[in-house]
Formats: C-alpha cells, structure tokens, sequence
C-alpha cells in the first residue's frame, strides 16, 4: 500500500472516541501503526481489538495529557514497542462552553490544562525522537473558532487561538529539522465535546445546532491527508465546516 500513510507509526490523544477514534480507524484502515492514548483504557481497548480483529496494528495507552509523565511515557512505550515513532496528533481537547460572568474558574482551568498544555507536553515528548531522526509530523486540534470569538466562546476560543499560534511557531522553529506541522481546525462536528458543557440551557442549545455537524470521519480525512503527502510538502492549515454553517 504505497500511500505514504502505510508504515508510519501513528500516535493519537484522545483516540477512545470522536476524531481521535475516526482517525485511528481510517489510519489503521491504511495501513499505519497506532498507538492509542486517552484516560479511558477500556473504551481504547475496544478500538484496539476492533483495529487488529480488521487485520490492522494497534496499541493502547492509558494517558492523562494533563500530566507531562503520562505523554513521555507514551512516547517511550510507543518507540519500545513499536521501534519509531512518525507523527503524533494532538487531538484530546475539551469544550465547556459558558459565559464568563458565569465565573466557571475550574473549566478553565481544565481548558487551558488539557487544549494547551496536552498539546505542549506532547510536543515535548515527542520532539527528542523527530530532531534525532531528522524527520517527523506533528497534528494539532485547533478549532474554526480559532479564527472568531462567538458568545460563550472566549476562553475555549483563547485555547484554541493558542494551539494555532502554537503550531505555527513550531512550523517555524522546526524547519531545519525537518518536522512537518499541520493545524486541522474543524468545525461543527459529531463528538463527545458538548458532553462537558455544565450550563444546561446552553448545551441544550448546542445540541439543536449538531443538526449539521459533520461526521468525525471527515476530519479523520484531513488528517489522513496531511500526513500522506510526500515529506517535501508541509500542509501547515486545514479549515474544515459543514457546508451549512455560517
């Protein structure tokens, strides 16, 4: 399978479901290796026996992305395992939406913890490995609200507004080690993120506007894209929308 997607061995956050286990599933599908990280090991489980029951290869690991430890000792596992490592997708995020008179100071803290700083710890662990070999890819989840601010939105927005400019600093700096970074930045899209969202009123809202969200799968696509170009070419932004959403 020459895809440029085959063999590569593939890391994913917050795989148990959502773009993260679309992703996996099509990667798989194609004919890469995944290590599978998220908090819930028995949702992950599944997935691996799916993916190896379809005649692919996978493992799982328990990973909470807020601890810097838990993201080296993927990395580590993944390369004992594995015997490399050539693109991590930074995918686990959370999305308590709310307004901020509300004062929800534990949401944002969880925010910040797990959209930035998994993200950065990610990064860390994985960069020894990429500079070493002189090659690697790095996918972070941002968000189309990365680009606006709506209601409720400013400090999810803010965490996303940072995984973009987060990404495209590392492009930069990254360059002469020729790691490869892609931003993927979806819109409304069929996952789990409306399941942390205290505020009754509005995720009932929320949920009457998923009407158009799109299937994780498309996303899982974009991924699947940027890392199946050849290595002289740097997809660094994929903006992706349901058609109907303004």
């Amino acid at each position: 399978m020459d895809n440029n997607v085959s063999g590569k061995v593939i890391i994913i956050t917050g795989a148990s479901s959502g773009i993260g286990l679309a992703a996996a599933k099509l990667l798989a599908s194609q004919g890469a290796i995944v290590s599978l990280a998220a908090r819930r090991t028995d949702k992950l489980e599944e997935l691996v026996n799916e993916i190896v029951s379809s005649g692919g290869k996978a493992k799982a690991f328990t990973t909470d992305v807020t601890k810097r430890e838990d993201l080296e000792a993927l990395v580590n596992n993944t390369v004992l395992t594995f015997g490399k490592v050539d693109v991590i997708f930074n995918n686990a995020g959370i999305m308590p939406l709310s307004m901020i008179e509300s004062l929800y100071y534990e949401e944002w803290e969880q925010m910040i913890d797990i959209n930035i700083k998994g993200v950065l710890y990610g990064i860390g662990a994985v960069l020894p490995y990429f500079k070493a070999q002189k090659s690697g890819h790095i996918i972070n989840t941002s968000s189309v609200v990365a680009y606006f601010v709506p209601p409720t939105s400013a400090v999810y927005s803010a965490t996303k507004y940072a995984v973009r400019a987060l990404s495209d600093g590392v492009r930069q700096e990254l360059t002469p080690y020729n790691i490869r970074c892609t931003n993927i930045a979806p819109g409304l899209t069929q996952s789990e993120l409306t399941n942390s969202i205290s505020d009754a009123g509005l995720q009932t809202a929320l949920q009457k506007m998923m009407d158009i969200a799109i299937p994780a799968e498309a996303i899982a696509r974009a991924v699947s894209y940027a890392v199946s170009q050849p290595e002289t070419v740097d997809v660094n932004e994929i903006i992706i929308r349901p058609t109907a959403q303004s």
